[in-house]
């Protein structure tokens, strides 16, 4: 269960929400779009580059299924078909997006990696969201960057490491933190850097110390997560 004064932006409508990163992007995005559809608001969750096509029958390609399913008390996923039974941005996203209390967006992706660099092109941040947040699983630390983290060369020219160096919270903190990582393109949105997979007792002192350090260091807002087997996206 998503807590509202970790994410305050949760308890008002009219926020569009960008998701960047890896370790549980997708997940975290349903299930913020699932805790707005409870408070009985009208809840889009789409993408700007690519998002897996939903579990559930949620997916909205038309006017008509968008009513149904906001009648029906559940969030709508919107998005055009692509390859690999995924999603893309659907030609009718800003409109449908003028229509809901609350957008949640995947905005870049990360091959299914719990870390990233960004590569030029991303993340993909419309001009209408107004909070970013960038997403890392924990079960990333303590692990050789080549084995954990998309975009490597980019990440280890960010960090000034090579590819086989462990991940400590100092270095997530910074691929988290910094301009040209998962703060980059933020500009004056809010911003909140959300460490997922805290699910042992290794992670969570992990993740304690990452957001020490976020705080600490770069005034970043950091929220832990974990989520079960069964919610995960």
């Amino acid at each position: 269960m998503l807590d509202e004064t970790q994410f305050p932006f949760l308890a008002e409508k009219g926020h569009i929400v960008s998701l960047v990163g890896g370790g549980g992007k997708t997940t975290l995005l349903h299930a913020m779009a699932a805790h707005g559809a409870r408070k009985g608001w009208r809840v889009l969750a789409s993408t700007t580059t690519h998002i897996q096509r939903p579990k559930e029958p949620l997916l909205a390609r038309t006017n008509a299924e968008l009513a149904a399913l906001w009648t029906s008390g559940n969030y709508a996923v919107a998005g055009a078909p692509a390859p690999d039974n995924k999603l893309t941005q659907p030609p009718q996203l800003e409109r449908w997006m003028a229509q809901a209390d609350a957008v949640f967006l995947e905005a870049d992706g990360a091959k299914h990696l719990p870390c990233k660099a960004p590569a030029a092109h991303e993340p993909v941040l419309l001009p209408q969201s107004d909070i970013v947040l960038a997403v890392a699983g924990l079960s990333a630390v303590g692990k050789p960057l080549q084995e954990v983290c998309f975009r490597l060369e980019t990440a280890c020219t960010l960090l000034g490491v090579p590819p086989e160096t462990i991940l400590t919270p100092e270095l997530l903190a910074k691929l988290l933190a910094d301009e040209q990582g998962g703060r980059k393109a933020v500009g004056a949105r809010h911003f909140y850097a959300v460490l997922n997979q805290a699910d042992t007792p290794q992670r969570q002192a992990a993740g304690e110390k990452t957001k020490e350090l976020l705080r600490a260091r770069y005034g970043v807002s950091v929220v832990l997560t974990t989520f079960s087997e069964k919610e995960r996206a």
